[in-house]
Order: C-alpha cells, then structure tokens, then sequence
C-alpha cells in the first residue's frame, strides 16, 4: 500500500462550492482509497463527503493537501489534482 501527499492550488473561480466539491468527493468516493483533504495546517476532512469538502471553506488560489493512501494512489492523486487545477465553473 502506498500514500500520495500533493499540496494543490484551487483554480475553480468560485473556490470548492458545491458543483466542484459534488464532482472531487465523487471521484475520490469512486476511486475506492482512502482519500482526505485539508486547507492549510486545518483538521482533514474525508475527501469522498461532499459537506466534508464544502466545510473547508476553500476559495480560489487556497493550497490544499490531498492524501490519498492505497494501491493505485499515484493515479488517484493525479486524477483527483486535475479537478482541482481544472475551473469547473468555466465549462
């Protein structure tokens, strides 16, 4: 088993509201790892629970920590970093 830690810039121009967080906790739910999140030295929250996401209170260009712990996580990480450098609000 392995653990991915990757710090990330959010790029949605409205921060992880709830569209963004919807799409992130589903992929990190559907991913299977355990994946969690935190916005500076805060407390992490599950990254699969869309509430857990929004509570951070993320806003547009806020650093987050993404762990994600798991065979596979290098993937995931990826994956789950591409939502979050992607403005979902922009499509």
């Amino acid at each position: 088993m392995s653990t991915v830690t990757r710090t990330v810039t959010i790029a949605a121009s409205h921060g992880l509201h709830a569209r963004p967080a919807k799409l992130f906790a589903e992929a990190a739910k559907n991913s299977g790892l355990k994946v969690t999140i935190a916005k500076g030295d805060g407390k992490p929250a599950n990254a699969a629970s869309i509430l857990g996401v929004i509570a951070l209170g993320a806003n547009t260009g806020d650093e987050v920590t993404l762990t994600v712990d798991g065979d596979g996580a290098e993937a995931v990480a990826d994956q789950l970093v591409g939502l979050l450098e992607t403005d979902s609000d922009a499509e």
